[in-house]
């Protein structure tokens, strides 16, 4: 931005004095709010990854992993570091307390690109994912140690290919399609071959494989299955509460695949069409909105139940693979509206979720369906009352795959092991 000279200064004494001091403060914030875009549009797009950790998609051979026959083994877990409410890393702990309740010793080790100080995020480990007993460290000091490492996203899936001492067996856990959040560029390239790195390749959930099926000619080594936090969201123990009413909705302003500027008009279009329903906003908090809302920032597992409880419907958005919200509304009696996508309408089959056009005018006409449809409590008891996957078969699927790779046992054993975690 110009800095403001003695001149321009006069100028704007004048202007005030014939126009008075409101058509200037407007000229001004305009001229502020155009620097202010002009330094975005010019600013160099972020690499979520230090250059020296970019690996070639065609990686030097590395010595054969050694089996490992004694039982317990010491896994590295390589993420970035994890923000309260994170739900990619909620289930990628979820397979870590697995492994740590099966008698495995566990480590997370934390990439953060720009510093290798990982004290300053234990405390937010700890605070909310209590159940977690590993160990933190940097991914950027060593991952020696261990037998096995699991990378959790494309960053971390090159951070492992490249900085793994020896002959460790890796993995990586695939919670989505990465390339698809972002526009067809370097970063798209480098999410692709995140796949492509010699890691042992597990998704999480059969629609991901079908995706890198179709758009790298071959699928992962292994699916888990897609689970649902069945413990948490239920119906509330008294049958004693208030009538259901209004509608929630996840806000993540800037993740694009969530559909953010997508349900904010169509929770306009709603709240025309049903003014008298309370439209509740938990996750990021959101101003500036022409309609009431009421906003809830981040909350507990258990106050989201609640919240679930209270409401009919829930806006759930993905342009990729589902989040973990529709499930988790459904085990707690609410319906989920989710836009028509077929990477995510492939995963979830429930009968009681509302697939709407991805639109404003079509979510808006599904939600206010869905409020003013008869029976409302009855209809929520047997939402959820419907038998659903949990994250345990979820969990001990991955752990039996993972336990019965690193002992290097043959194909066919790890495809019952697979199975077997659904027994």
């Amino acid at each position: 931005m110009m800095p403001i000279t003695l001149s321009a200064a006069r100028l704007a004494a004048q202007r005030v004095r014939r126009d008075g001091w409101r058509p200037v403060a407007r000229l001004v914030a305009a001229r502020l709010v155009t620097s202010a875009v002009e330094a975005w549009h010019l600013a160099e797009p972020g690499l979520p990854l230090r250059e020296e950790d970019i690996m070639d998609s065609r990686p030097p051979a590395r010595p054969a992993p050694a089996p490992v026959t004694t039982g317990r083994l010491r896994i590295g877990w390589i993420c970035t570091p994890p923000a309260p409410g994170s739900g990619g890393h909620t289930t990628f702990f979820r397979m870590v307390e697995e492994m740590e309740e099966r008698g495995h010793q566990c480590t997370l080790f934390l990439y953060d690109t720009n510093d290798d100080d990982t004290s300053r995020h234990e405390e937010t480990i700890q605070r909310h994912w209590p159940a977690l007993r590993a160990g933190v460290r940097s991914a950027t000091h060593g991952m020696e140690g261990v037998d096995a490492l699991i990378a959790s996203s494309w960053p971390t899936a090159h951070v492992a290919a490249g900085r793994a001492p020896g002959s460790v067996h890796l993995f990586y856990f695939i919670q989505d399609y990465e390339p698809y959040f972002y526009p067809r560029g370097f970063l798209y390239s480098l999410a692709e071959d995140s796949y492509r790195l010699g890691l042992t390749n597990v998704a999480l959930g059969g629609m991901i494989a079908e995706v890198m099926q179709e758009e790298l000619g071959e699928k992962p080594q292994a699916v888990v299955p897609f689970g649902c936090d069945t413990g948490t969201y239920r119906l509330p123990a008294s049958t004693e509460h208030p009538p259901r009413s209004g509608v929630v909705y996840y806000a993540k302003k800037k993740v694009d695949r969530r559909g953010y500027l997508l349900a904010k008009l169509a929770l306009q279009r709603f709240h025309a069409l049903q003014p008298e329903q309370e439209i509740h906003i938990y996750g990021d908090n959101v101003t500036g909105w022409s309609i009431p809302v009421t906003n809830h920032g981040n909350l507990t597992p258990a106050e989201l139940n609640s919240l679930y409880n209270r409401t009919v419907a829930g806006l759930a958005i993905s342009f990729t693979n589902i989040s973990l919200v529709p499930g988790e509304l459904l085990a707690a009696g609410n319906i989920p509206v989710l836009n028509q996508a077929p990477f995510a309408s492939g995963l979830l089959n429930d009968p009681d979720a509302v697939w709407a056009p991805g639109t404003p005018t079509g979510l808006a006409a599904a939600l206010a369906d869905v409020v003013s449809a008869p029976d409302i409590e009855e209809r929520a008891a047997a939402v959820a009352g419907r038998k659903r996957l949990d994250w345990a078969d979820s969990r001990t699927s991955f752990a039996h795959f993972v336990e019965a790779s690193c002992a290097r046992l043959p194909q066919e054993t790890l495809q019952d092991s697979l199975r077997g975690g659904l027994t």
